[in-house]
């Protein structure tokens, strides 16, 4: 039987599942981490409990810069990762206009600067729609996105062109959350594989300007949103 997160309260106590029959953890990923840092940090409290050859891996890619909802499997829960992945996200995206930056992030500096006193709150709630809808999507260079074996980022990393291929991608619904120019915070439910990252750079294109995104949070995963959503600290704690 598969389960997922657990509600604990200081009152009760609950028997530990059997992890090798089918866990979901739904964590609330720290910034800086890596979704690998997640599932190894787990393997390893797993492994010290006695779960010596469990399988665990995550249904999900988040960026180090990004946090909130990665699903974690364990045990024969990792069957499901295909399945959890295919889901549709939501996020609330922070993007800076008016720059651009070579990994449409943080994680490298401004690379180029553009006007955005033409903008208004219209034109970006314009562009936002336009941007909607199923359609081709170019990754970001600086990317896990697998070409021939390796990361995109390593071939960049060394010198080399990151030959990354449009993919297929589905925008269900953008609503700008905040707009102070020259940051704007837009909420977005979207498609397995859409880069977010790449997303914020369309938006300062079809603004006649430039943009980055400057933060991410994953609100929700197919059906598990922040709510049922616990903290590393926490999770470890309630393993």
């Amino acid at each position: 039987m598969i389960q997922s997160t657990r509600n604990i309260s200081d009152n009760t106590t609950e028997q530990r599942p059997d992890y090798n029959e089918g866990y979901i953890a739904v964590v609330d990923k720290p910034y800086g981490w890596t979704s690998t840092d997640v599932v190894r940090k787990i393997k390893f409290h797993l492994r010290r409990l006695g779960f010596r050859n469990i399988k665990v891996g995550h249904a999900g890619t988040l960026d180090p810069l990004a946090t909130g909802i990665l699903l974690v499997c364990v045990g024969k829960a990792t069957k499901m990762v295909e399945k959890l992945q295919a889901e549709e996200k939501e996020y609330v995206a922070g993007i800076m206009l008016g720059a651009t930056t070579p990994s449409f992030d943080m994680e490298h500096p401004v690379d180029a600067t553009f006007p955005t006193e033409h903008i208004t709150r219209e034109a970006v709630e314009k562009a936002l729609q336009e941007l909607c809808g199923e359609r081709l999507q170019m990754p970001p260079v600086y990317s896990a996105k697998k070409i021939d074996g390796r990361r995109a980022y390593e071939y960049v990393r060394e010198g080399e062109e990151a030959k990354v291929r449009a993919a297929l991608i589905n925008i269900y619904e953008m609503e700008l959350l905040e707009y102070d120019m020259p940051q704007i915070k837009v909420r977005v439910r979207c498609s397995k594989g859409t880069y977010i990252r790449s997303l914020a750079r369309e938006i300062g294109e079809k603004l006649d300007s430039g943009a980055h995104l400057t933060s991410l949070r994953r609100t929700r995963s197919g059906g598990f949103t922040l709510q049922s959503a616990r903290s590393m600290e926490e999770m470890l704690e309630n393993l």
